[in-house]
């Protein structure tokens, strides 16, 4: 089994105030929705009260594009990990709005859940959008796909289940390419060496639209265990 310590951490935890609605959301949905590592390794059919296909988000940030795949692919269970309670909190506002029941969160480090939270060969689909680049190369080391990382999603993954990811950083896509091509146990899906289309099931964000207006790039990859 593929050790990984949490010494480095690829976010910083940023302080904000929660709107009334991102309160609510947090206040109401979480007891109802909300997961804790604490409680050990998850039993999905459990939690969901069904089987169903297991997707795991890693920082879903303000929950928007989650929310839109949880809405169109309701027979498929979805868990969600993000470290920032303003987005668990809007997150949450917009399940118990639209009365999902696809849909569980943790408020947690996506490193330690994963490792003591997720069975291994158990995901049908693991999907990290638009992490951190951390950008300067100073700060290269902070960035959540390394090899290491990597490793641990690996074992995750149910054999053909499907690591997503996606960036709108041209550095980060070529690091990502580089890191998850070297990764045994993986196969791209779009072959050797190659980025894949956007799938219709990832939402495209907004600011993914005014990129694309001013002629900036996204990168997806994806990789079949």
């Amino acid at each position: 089994m593929t050790e990984l310590r949490r010494e480095i951490r690829s976010f910083v935890m940023r302080a904000g105030r929660l709107t009334e609605g991102q309160t609510k959301g947090w206040e109401q949905g979480f007891p109802r929705y909300g997961l804790q590592g604490s409680d050990g390794l998850l039993d999905w059919d459990t939690a969901f009260a069904r089987p169903g296909r297991r997707v795991l988000e890693i920082g879903f940030g303000m929950g928007d594009s989650l929310v839109e795949m949880a809405s169109a692919d309701p027979t498929t269970n979805f868990v969600g990990i993000e470290v920032h309670r303003p987005g668990v909190g809007r997150l949450l506002s917009q399940v118990m709005e639209r009365d999902l029941d696809n849909l569980r969160v943790y408020e947690e480090d996506a490193v330690p859940v994963l490792r003591d939270s997720i069975a291994p060969n158990s995901l049908d689909g693991l999907h990290i959008y638009f992490p951190d680049p951390w950008h300067k190369k100073k700060h290269n080391k902070r960035r959540l796909i390394q090899p290491e990382f990597v490793a641990l999603a690996v074992e995750r993954m149910a054999p053909g289940g499907v690591i997503h990811l996606a960036t709108d950083w041209a550095p980060y896509a070529e690091h990502m390419l580089e890191v998850m091509e070297q990764a045994p146990g993986l196969e791209n899906c779009a072959g050797a060496g190659q980025y894949s289309p956007r799938p219709e099931y990832r939402p495209e964000t907004k600011f993914e639209r005014r990129g694309e207006r001013l002629g900036h790039g996204v990168w997806d990859l994806l990789y079949r265990k």
